[in-house]
């Protein structure tokens, strides 16, 4: 392949084998068993971990590392061990070479490092890391007694951070304009351990004689609970008992509520906790409303469910998005409330199990395991990731030959785009078949071809791109080519001052009509009401007002459509507008696939490694009017305009082309979403991406750009209406006649296609050829002999 400078291709598993991980925690690992706890005891499974703790301080002259083993795990408990006299500024530096000689006693390897506390990234920083992760679990600058530095320091960790987790939704939110590749996590669950709870066990010695009905709590015991609400609902129902274990930390004993039904346990072992929870008759989190606790997502929810006990709560923010709407969980604040609430978890705690049915689908997909694995494979993307953008430079130079090349080829494909490109690569690889492949751009990769602009982001030229499918068997062929980065696409209409989610939900109507709907059937209630029936249903526009009427017709689709097309969407056809659903949930995806992701190291990427054949021979920068007369091949390939190539015999068919400024803002992030709509008509441009929502890249600044559709320029979409199609229809016969040319693709076919459905069409078509060409042998040797 004449494609110079291209990338190494890397193994999918070379980043990362052998790392070791080293995470930095502001908890010891022997302390309570947490998500730090599940996590790295997972990633122990595949590669070496250091859990590096926080210094003690130490009579001893020297600073020294202290390395502790435990039973049942490979994890490593490093404490560094500092003298106690020593300044900050020596026990940073003294830090930092410590952790170097702990990589050089391991072998030197360039390490995982993983952030929970961000005040350990100090001295961390000047390490060569494959990849820097932050797990920020809890919002811990609104803890009790957080130092004065650790909003800076966690500034400083953002700022260098490859890829960042938020331990839930709230902290998601208000963490996500600050980073570029950051994914919300709420806490798994262990579901085999905490699931034994729901048969009986011997109850431990020292619950054996605390009296039934039981409601218990267990975890840290401080500032976060609420001690009065506590207080006052084993005041308000003293034949419950209330039983609580774990330490008690940063709070005194003196200020815990003191009442004969109240009994503090003590710190417990993760493995004697289902013994606990089997006696009791429901679980409590009676966290107070501060801001300690205003970003928290509970790790005891899902544990306690799958303990098979009802949960009594007060309304946690995540708590309620995640579980408000789960049988077995209820929350409540104040005194009274949360008393009531106790009662109504007792009487189902008395009742069949049928409700547990709904909970184990909901634990599900809480596991730790599930967790664990798809934080490995971010970690793994941005690796690469890094990997990728450290060859910026050299990236995107490619060979471009005018000249024609003196050999012949079994195939000529037209087209460096999806279609050409995978035939190129199954006609060679799987066929054996020599091919050369042409494209009229300086570029491979077609409307996908993406490249880092003059900020160093990577950035896609013809307008977003988003992979998604239904089909396995197209994901993985893909994949032989690319590793993927999960992402789900979301996209927001901008109507006046508000931006509502496209595809309209259940949210989109309640934004827009300032309403309530808590429901589906509300909702679809509410959009058959507005509704108009049309029959039949022929165009764009008695597509959309047959489903959600006039007003909503006119709000997202009529404006957009127009600009889009040229057209009024009544001169259009309906599957133009059908592709779009109406959705009465709020499930703000723009679309539904089973398979979404994006290319790691990008669409160009992909396809150089495609292309990579000694088979093919790709000339960029090449038109096919230049080679055509050369006699280069027996067959032709053609994934451009069908009717470009047959000199436009029977007229010209009717394509829309778009139009793109881009430009950097200095800004990390500037948009809430990868893209924002402009319906209205009084915006010329139809829509505004930012490319960093898409690819994850980490940068300082931030990459967009604005679409135009307009009717002058390179062809992009055919212009459904069924005079088109008529036109089409034309060449359609004309090219049957034909056996030495091929037309696939949106250009060659005169069809709309998403990229998947183009790879499927083309990998269709190359079947087809390779049947053909063994009938065609079998047939010239049956007549030879």
């Amino acid at each position: 392949m004449n494609l110079l400078n291209s990338v190494p291709q890397l193994s999918d598993n070379s980043l990362l084998d052998d790392a070791p991980l080293i995470c930095f925690s502001h908890l010891r690992w022997d302390f309570v068993l947490q998500r730090p706890q599940h996590l790295m005891e997972r990633f122990s499974r595949e590669r070496p971990v250091f859990f590096f703790e926080e210094f003690i301080p130490t009579d001893h002259h020297f600073a020294y590392l202290e390395i502790h083993p435990f039973e049942g795990t490979s994890v490593k408990a490093v404490r560094p061990r500092i003298p106690h006299w020593w300044n900050e500024v020596d026990r940073e530096a003294a830090l930092g070479r410590l952790l170097d000689e702990l990589i050089w006693l391991h072998g030197a390897k360039r390490p995982i490092l993983w952030f929970y506390t961000p005040l350990m990234f100090g001295f961390a920083r000047h390490v060569d890391a494959v990849a820097v992760v932050y797990d920020c679990m809890d919002e811990l600058a609104n803890f009790k007694f957080a130092p004065a530095n650790l909003n800076a320091s966690e500034r400083a960790l953002m700022a260098c951070a490859d890829v960042v987790f938020a331990g839930g939704l709230s902290l998601y939110e208000a963490r996500r304009g600050q980073h570029d590749n950051i994914h919300p996590f709420p806490s798994g669950v262990d579901t085999h351990h905490f699931r034994a709870a729901r048969c009986p066990l011997p109850d431990p010695a020292d619950q054996a004689g605390i009296p039934h009905p039981r409601l218990g709590y267990y975890g840290v015991i401080d500032e976060r609970l609420d001690l009065d609400l506590v207080g006052s609902v084993a005041s308000a129902r003293p034949d419950l008992s209330f039983v609580f274990l774990g330490p008690i930390v940063k709070i005194s004993p003196d200020d815990l509520p003191r009442r004969a039904n109240i009994h503090y346990l003590g710190q417990k072992a993760y493995a004697d906790l289902p013994a606990y929870l089997s006696g009791w008759q429901a679980a409590l989190m009676p966290f107070a409303l501060n801001e300690a606790t205003r970003f928290i997502s509970p790790t005891k929810t899902p544990e306690y469910l799958a303990a098979g006990r009802p949960v009594v709560g007060t309304q946690i923010v995540d708590v309620v998005r995640g579980y408000g709407d789960v049988p077995g969980v209820l929350l409540a604040n104040g005194a009274e409330a949360f008393a009531e609430a106790c009662d109504a978890a007792l009487l189902l705690s008395r009742s069949d199990t049928a409700w547990l049915e709904v909970v184990d689908g909901v634990l599900a997909q809480s596991s730790w395991d599930r967790t664990f694995r798809r934080m490995s494979a971010l970690v793994e993307q941005a690796a690469a990731q890094k990997i990728v953008s450290a060859t910026l430079p050299e990236r995107f130079r490619v060979g471009t030959s005018r000249r024609a090349p003196s050999d012949t080829y079994d195939y000529l494909i037209v087209g460096a785009g999806f279609a050409g490109s995978v035939l190129a690569e199954r006609l060679a690889a799987d066929g054996g078949k020599r091919v050369l492949v042409c494209d009229r751009r300086p570029h491979i990769g077609g409307n996908t071809y993406d490249h880092y602009d003059e900020a160093a982001i990577l950035v896609h030229k013809y307008g977003p791109h988003i992979f998604h499918t239904n089909s396995e068997d197209v994901f993985a062929y893909l994949s032989r080519f690319t590793a993927w980065r999960p992402y789900e696409h979301r996209v927001l209409a901008q109507v006046g001052d508000l931006r509502l989610p496209i595809p309209i939900n259940r949210t989109t109507l309640n934004a827009l009509y300032n309403i309530d709907l808590t429901s589906d059937a509300e909702a679809a209630r509410f959009l058959a009401d507005r509704a108009e029936p049309c029959d039949p249903v022929k165009t764009s526009r008695d597509v959309v007002i047959s489903q959600v009427g006039a007003e909503l017709y006119r709000t997202f689709f009529e404006g957009y459509t127009r600009k889009q097309w040229g057209l009024d969407p009544s001169e259009l056809d309906r599957s133009v507008t059908a592709r779009i659903p109406t959705r009465t949930n709020t499930d703000d995806r723009y679309f539904l696939d089973r398979f979404q992701a994006m290319p790691v190291g990008g669409y160009t990427r992909m396809f150089e490694r495609m292309l990579n054949h000694d088979n093919i021979t790709v000339m960029v920068g090449t038109d096919f009017a230049d080679l055509r007369r050369e006699g280069l091949a027996d067959h032709t390939i053609f994934t451009g305009p069908i009717d470009e190539y047959f000199g436009h015999c029977f007229g010209r068919l009717p394509y829309r082309s778009l139009k793109f400024t881009h430009e950097t803002q200095d800004v990390r992030r500037l948009l809430p979403v990868a893209v924002i709509n402009y319906p209205s008509e009084d915006v010329p441009y139809t829509r505004v991406t930012e490319y960093k929502h898409l690819t994850g890249q980490v940068h300082p600044v931030t990459s967009i750009s604005y679409e135009y559709a307009s009717a002058e320029g390179e062809p992009y979409y055919p212009i459904p209406r069924p005079e088109n199609q008529a036109l089409y229809k034309q060449y359609e016969t004309l090219a049957r006649t034909r056996d030495d040319v091929t037309f696939v693709g949106r250009l060659g076919t005169y069809k709309y296609y998403n990229m998947d459905q183009v790879v499927a069409q083309a990998l269709a078509t190359y079947r087809r050829l390779r049947d053909r060409h063994g009938a065609s042998r079998a047939l010239a040797v049956a007549q030879h002999d």
